[in-house]
């Protein structure tokens, strides 16, 4: 397996999934907090477990109009179908992906995350009608046999090349891992390896299972067996597409393409780290300046200055950066002057 310039491992070719996913053109659609399982190593936060919820992004949907806003000034190419369990709201599912369809275009890409406990060839004939990518997370602790013949099934409905299992890289099952793989072969062109993360709720669990990295968020050695098994994989089922995806792919590049790929407000710039800055003041300033001089800012009760006027605006004045998501998380806020 190689390094990629995204910090990841890689034996193949990424699948197209991956490939908008790593440029930031890939919206994450989470249909539903509501899951079939209850992984002990869910990754979800309070705000999004067992809440049946939909965002596009850090964007709460309410309506179609909230996902089509998001698609368009995020730049997104395509999305990611994720939860909880999509199929749990399969007619939602389906309707959303099939929105997307109609307002971008057959080649938005938009690949689903699939538990397999509720698959069926009915749910999978819905979903094939607008999903082009299906991935498979396999219970290891159900019959094999059960979770192989429900993968088999998406042979009805995708070619090979888009059907392909994702899971984390559990540093203790190596060997679980590579067996079924090893027996999924012929359904499958790839598989996704995710570092192991100790979520926001399930952590204080997966530390007493695992040993957490000093960072806090990620499992000791995930990585390491993930390479191991990869390199095992690349040189004896070389057909297979492998690519181990570590939590920096997913915070640094992931991510943080994703920022940079932002419409941004007027008289406001995006740094190399992809948060914007700019300078503001209290909305009721802008009687006293012409229309050249700011933008409206409704959203945060304030106008974004043009740098030009920041300095002779006679108001308090704020250097402000944040990130350019819907949620317009600030990382700064600071008085740039001390005018009254």
């Amino acid at each position: 397996m190689k390094k990629t310039p995204y910090e990841s491992y890689l034996s193949g070719k990424l699948v197209k999934g991956c490939e908008l996913c790593v440029e930031g053109r890939k919206m994450v659609l989470f249909v539903t907090g509501m899951c079939s399982r209850g992984c002990d190593f869910c990754p979800l936060s309070k705000l999004r477990k067992n809440v049946d919820d939909i965002y596009a992004n850090e964007r709460p949907v309410k309506s179609i109009k909230d996902l089509i806003k998001e698609v368009e000034v995020s730049g997104a190419k395509g999305c990611s179908l994720t939860g909880g369990d999509p199929l749990l709201k399969l007619d939602r599912t389906v309707k959303l992906a099939g929105e997307l369809k109609r307002r971008f275009g057959k080649d938005f890409h938009i690949h689903i995350y699939l538990s397999t406990k509720l698959v069926d060839e009915k749910k999978l004939r819905a979903l094939s009608k607008v999903v082009d990518e299906a991935r498979f997370h396999p219970d290891f602790d159900k019959d094999p046999e059960d979770e192989l013949a429900k993968i088999k099934l998406a042979g009805k409905f995708w070619k090979k090349s888009n059907i392909g299992i994702e899971i984390p890289s559990f540093p203790d099952k190596t060997e679980i891992i590579y067996d079924f793989i090893k027996r999924a072969r012929n359904y499958i062109s790839f598989v996704n390896l995710n570092e192991l993360e100790a979520g926001e709720v399930m952590g204080p669990l997966m530390a007493r299972k695992y040993k957490i990295d000093k960072k806090g968020y990620v499992v000791r050695d995930s990585v390491s067996e993930g390479k191991k098994l990869g390199k095992r994989l690349e040189k004896e089922m070389p057909e297979i597409n492998i690519h181990l995806c570590t939590s920096r792919l997913k915070n640094w590049h992931q991510y943080g393409n994703r920022l940079k790929n932002y419409e941004i407000p007027k008289f406001s710039k995006m740094t190399d780290d992809g948060t914007i800055v700019y300078f503001s003041a209290d909305e009721k300033n802008k009687e006293a300046l012409m229309e050249k001089d700011f933008t409206d800012d409704p959203k945060k009760k304030q106008i974004i200055l043009n740098p030009e006027v920041a300095l002779a605006i006679k108001a308090k004045v704020y250097r402000v950066e944040e990130y350019p998501t819907y949620d317009r998380e600030e990382v700064l806020r600071e008085i740039y002057n001390r005018a009254e």
